[in-house]
């Protein structure tokens, strides 16, 4: 569980969050919607300390400040939108989520490779394992990455944008896949632009406008209150399909 309370944060003295209170609950997919440029990506930070963040952020109920270096790594697994291509292989980049938990002289035992592994497998991309990085596409770099932050091995997952790159097939198994994770009893929070998905993958949305918290609720809840009209001026439709609601952007 991830608990931030009247949150504010920002760069170069400039205040880009003001004061977003908001829990993301274990076992639930939230999906962070809002237009370009009104906070999503610095809440992922600022819950991370990446931008150093003013009011109270819990991991798993310990306040930041108690889980130092590792231990917050242990906790949480946080996948940006910028990510280099560096010089080695998938396998060994995705092994990377393994260094939390490694002591000196750092070297991955066969659990760590095992679990690497198995995290590549879930993404269908385990025969990548010995292909340079830079040697792959960007959708399979992505998953990748993917793979990485679930070889982690945290309760908390944050995703910023994780469907950039993938085609539509691959965007619909990584988001069940998020489905599936948190049936585990993991709390995954993603930022997506695409409305119609974050309505049918996520069990709430949290609405972001001009830096603050709009609205935040499920999906019936969200649109039956016009949230998302508010924070972007489209219109959201649905329709009933396969028993369950289909939505669309007039």
């Amino acid at each position: 569980m991830i608990e931030a309370v009247n949150l504010r944060a920002g760069y170069g003295g400039r205040e880009i969050l003001h004061g977003v209170t908001l829990t993301a609950r274990k076992g639930e997919v939230l999906a962070l919607v809002g237009p370009n440029g009104c906070g999503k990506s610095t809440f992922l930070k600022a819950l991370v300390g990446i931008v150093p963040p003013e009011g109270e952020v819990r991991i798993d109920g310990k306040p930041v400040g108690e889980l130092p270096g590792n231990a917050l790594a242990r906790h949480l697994s946080y996948l940006p939108q910028g990510k280099s291509v560096p010089d080695i292989t998938a396998g060994r980049l995705v092994l990377h989520g393994r260094f939390p938990y490694l002591h000196y002289p750092r070297r991955y035992g066969p659990g760590d490779i095992a679990i690497a592994r198995e995290a590549m497998e879930k993404l269908d991309i385990a025969i990548l394992w010995d292909t340079p990085v830079a040697a792959l596409s960007g959708g399979m770099r992505q998953k990748v990455y993917i793979a990485m932050a679930l070889a982690q091995g945290t309760g908390n997952l944050l995703l910023d944008e994780p469907t950039t790159y993938l085609d539509i097939a691959h965007q619909l198994r990584l988001l069940t896949l998020t489905r599936a994770l948190a049936r585990e009893g993991k709390t995954v929070t993603m930022v997506l632009h695409d409305l119609p998905q974050a309505m049918e993958y996520s069990d709430r949305l949290a609405v972001m406008k001009d830096g603050r918290l709009l609205d935040v609720g499920t999906p019936e809840e969200i649109f039956t209150r016009g949230s998302l009209e508010a924070a972007f001026g489209v219109k959201l439709s649905r329709f009933r399909a396969s028993d369950r609601w289909r939505y669309y952007c007039d």
